[in-house]
């Protein structure tokens, strides 16, 4: 075989791949590419049979690159972290003629209040302990059956003055596989099934809009990764605060 004929073969396979990525979920698409399951190291923080928190090493900052560098660590009161994740909200994507159809979809909280309390004061511990080429990631399954789990995670890292948030799943039933590789907890910020849900935060003011691709918005991903201004976030609780408007059910003082 000549070297072109092989450069030709190598490049319709990559074509190929970027192609399925936009349709499989993780595990078949790792299936397809037939490569080896790629491993993030990984620091516990917290860690029960069914839920954990993590910092993951994120490989895609450079320790030569301070300017990609997360601002890690990052303190957090309690009270702020509960209104950042009782400001997280969720709708159902609907295309065009499902909400011709039905309407559009209510707007429910991202995290239930028992998740809250226990995600808020470990997400402190992890942001005060991360480093700047770390993210901090969540895992909160619910057991259905021996074989099924309602699972929702997703990752967070502070970069300058931005919160960003990555959701990758919310309440997604993944069925566990009887044999081979479990990617629910392995992957937490990856995607297990085709995304059905739009990521929103509240104040609306404190959200810095992204750009979206053709392809982020057919796929439902336009809303895929959050990313708040811290500043702006803060002068609203503030705001808020001082004029007796409940924003949330707690204060950013740290109660």
């Amino acid at each position: 075989m000549s070297r072109k004929s092989g450069r030709e073969r190598a490049w319709r396979r990559l074509v190929r791949l970027v192609v399925l990525s936009a349709f499989l979920p993780l595990p078949a698409l790792l299936l397809f590419a037939g490569c080896a399951i790629p491993h993030v190291p990984y620091r516990t923080i917290y860690e029960d049979p069914v839920n954990y928190v993590r910092l993951e090493e994120d490989d895609a900052v450079l320790p030569e690159w301070p300017p990609g560098h997360h601002a890690h660590p990052k303190t957090f009161t309690a009270g702020e972290m509960k209104v950042l994740l009782k400001g997280m909200t969720i709708q159902e994507h609907r295309i065009w003629l499902q909400k011709w159809l039905q309407g559009d979809a209510p707007f429910v909280p991202a995290f239930k209040d028992e998740e809250t309390e226990l995600l808020a004061s470990q997400l402190i511990e992890a942001f005060a302990a991360a480093n700047y080429n770390e993210r901090v990631t969540f895992y909160l399954s619910q057991p259905q059956t021996s074989v099924k789990r309602v699972i929702t995670s997703g990752g967070m890292y502070v970069h300058g003055d931005e919160l960003h948030v990555i959701l990758g799943n919310w309440q997604i039933v993944y069925g566990i596989p009887t044999y081979g590789m479990i990617y629910d907890r392995r992957y937490p910020m990856r995607p297990t099934a085709a995304k059905g849900f739009d990521l929103f935060f509240q104040p609306s003011n404190a959200v810095v809009t992204q750009r979206s691709s053709v392809w982020d918005t057919l796929f439902a991903n336009t809303k895929d990764e959050l990313v708040i201004d811290m500043i702006r976030w803060q002068a609203s609780v503030t705001a808020s605060a001082e004029s007796g408007y409940s924003l949330t059910a707690y204060d950013a003082a740290g109660r």
